[in-house]
């Protein structure tokens, strides 16, 4: 991209609006719909293209500038409406819609379709959790064959997000979300079918590259439909549907287990994804361009899932191998230096899978690092209080996932505030504050013991820890995704699922590795590991909101980008 340093005063009179797009004095100009004299204006004062980055040195002075050219529009597209001399007004029907409350409603409608999809694919994470015993009774799972129904599914999920939001941004946001619809749903009913463990392992990583291309072009699909206030809104709603849909997970799992049999966990799934794909044909705007295979990078998207791979492999499987045995310490550090291999390998591609200067952006690289401890966090949290509600006090699956109901109202009451949050104070402080009401949560799950009780040990830092953690996983995504260029929203959104679910799953295997020290995992005496574990998470999140406050941009800097039209920001 070019770069223009001109004058604000130069710009006066174009009709052209400005957007923030990255450093603090960094601005782009987006082209809209203008007469032939603005554009005249624009030619003989700038000389400026659609490529063009345009930089100030008083921010405050564009923002201005912008607001107006806004009025200045509003008012000349007020002063050339004809005035009618003939004829009767016309009336207002009250029985009739207005085109403005018809599109709020398409818009909303959108956005319901988009989250049940998200919804469908965290469900199918936290209830099989649930099912596990059922299932390894019936399939003859024993041992560590027992983790690969969840690995097999969380490996692929999470390494191919990347290239799932590439995909979406170049072969065309609808197509890779029904795509992604269609692979899930039939990996949903092979794993219903599954009659040996092999062939549910092969369904359950179906799944994961179903989820991997659906769940990045829903959410590019919100960053491309919704914008500003609305956008801030919309990615609440995604942010209370991560949050609080894994505990309704769990006690959907409760009850399907419970009352019916551990394959209905998958064979629901048909059903649903059916209405989806009915809804999305008619509600999701078609994708105008043709697909461009010729952009993806798929020697940068094997390198990266073969490395994210590896490293999730060597996480959870080091419980069972050890952290200091060879298979440990090879599978680790070949992705580490895979992954540094992808890096250097991406600055030299024409059309990389991910821009690997973004993350020296403040809000993304640090919002990365962050989103990896919020969804650890969370995905800790839920692992470690079912293991002490089943293994050490004894409850079964409907009345452990009756007990995680308070947990997901938490969550969500946390990601619900959040957009309302960070459009007034921006990531920094929120975070920060969010990360140490997590901390105090975990800390009041220190206490559980093996005479405990749900009450007195597990509520109260379930609702502290929820609260804290709902805020801090939607602040997170806001941080990372408001400065998306239109082009790049998939990728922007791939590198933010990317950061959710490794995170969740580096988690999973470092506190259950914590929590089985006391060696034993069931029974009273499994308490004391539990206990640890929960002080672990503690530390974490304490540090992350030392992190968020040493790197996240100030509210001054940030607040604005949001308000200027966030779906034309070319950068952070």
């Amino acid at each position: 991209m070019q770069e223009k340093f001109v004058s604000p005063t130069a710009l006066q009179g174009s009709g052209f609006s400005i957007d923030d797009a990255g450093q603090d004095s960094t601005w782009s100009w987006r082209r809209g719909t203008h007469s032939s004299s603005d554009l005249d204006v624009l030619r003989r004062n700038v000389r400026l293209t659609s490529d063009t980055s345009v930089c100030f040195s008083n921010p405050d002075t564009t923002v201005q500038l912008r607001e107006e050219h806004e009025m200045l529009h509003r008012s000349k597209s007020a002063t050339e409406t004809p005035n009618r001399t003939h004829g009767p007004r016309p009336r207002h029907r009250h029985g009739g819609h207005r085109p403005d409350a018809a599109t709020s409603e398409k818009s909303g409608l959108l956005l319901f379709v988009l989250l049940i999809a998200q919804l469908m694919v965290i469900l199918d994470i936290t209830a099989v959790n649930i099912a596990l015993p059922s299932l390894a009774s019936d399939l003859q799972l024993t041992g560590s064959d027992i983790s690969w129904t969840i690995t097999s599914y969380s490996l692929i999920f999470g390494s191919l997000l990347l290239f799932g939001g590439r995909a979406a941004d170049l072969l065309g946001k609808r197509r890779m979300f029904l795509t992604g619809l269609g692979i899930f749903t039939t990996s949903s009913f092979a794993s219903a079918m599954a009659g040996t463990a092999g062939a549910l392992f092969a369904a359950r990583a179906g799944q994961g590259l179903g989820a991997a291309m659906l769940s990045p072009a829903a959410l590019a699909i919100i960053m491309s439909a919704f914008q500003g206030s609305q956008r801030a809104k919309a990615l609440a709603a995604w942010g209370a549907v991560g949050g609080a849909g894994a505990a309704i997970g769990v006690l959907v799992g409760g009850l399907l287990t419970e009352f019916t049999d551990w394959r209905m966990i998958f064979y629901v799934n048909i059903p649903l994804a059916a209405a989806l794909a009915i809804a999305a044909m008619k509600i999701i705007p078609a994708d105008t361009k043709k697909p461009r295979w010729k952009g993806l990078d798929l020697r940068g998207a094997i390198l990266a899932t073969t490395s994210l791979g590896a490293i999730v492999f060597a996480i959870t499987q080091a419980e069972g191998a050890g952290w200091t045995s060879v298979q440990t310490h090879l599978f680790g550090l070949g992705g580490l230096a895979g992954l540094a291999a992808f890096a250097a390998l991406e600055r030299r591609t024409d059309t990389p899978l991910l821009r690997i200067e973004r993350l020296a952006d403040r809000a993304v690289g640090g919002g990365l690092f962050l989103m990896l401890a919020a969804a650890g966090s969370i995905f800790g949290l839920f692992l470690l209080s079912s293991l002490y509600l089943q293994n050490v006090l004894g409850w079964g699956p409907l009345s452990t996932g009756l007990a995680f109901i308070p947990l997901a109202l938490a969550a969500g009451v946390g990601a619900h505030a959040s957009g309302h949050i960070v459009s007034k104070h921006g990531v920094r402080g929120p975070l920060a504050g969010a990360f140490l009401v997590a901390a105090a949560g975990m800390t009041l799950l220190a206490h559980v013991g093996e005479n405990g009780s749900y009450v007195r040990d597990v509520l109260p830092g379930m609702l502290v820890g929820g609260l804290g953690l709902g805020v801090a996983v939607v602040s997170v995504s806001i941080a990372i995704l408001t400065g998306a260029r239109e082009g790049e929203t998939g990728m922007i959104s791939g590198l933010n699922s990317t950061g959710h679910e490794i995170g969740g799953t580096v988690g999973i295997a470092i506190f259950s590795t914590i929590a089985a020290g006391s060696g034993a995992i069931a029974g009273p005496q499994a308490a004391s590991g539990i206990a640890h574990a929960f002080i672990a998470a503690g530390l974490l999140a304490a540090v992350a909101s030392l992190v968020a406050v040493a790197v996240l941009p100030r509210a001054r800097h940030f607040v604005p980008k949001m308000r200027l039209n966030p779906g034309a920001m070319p950068s952070h």
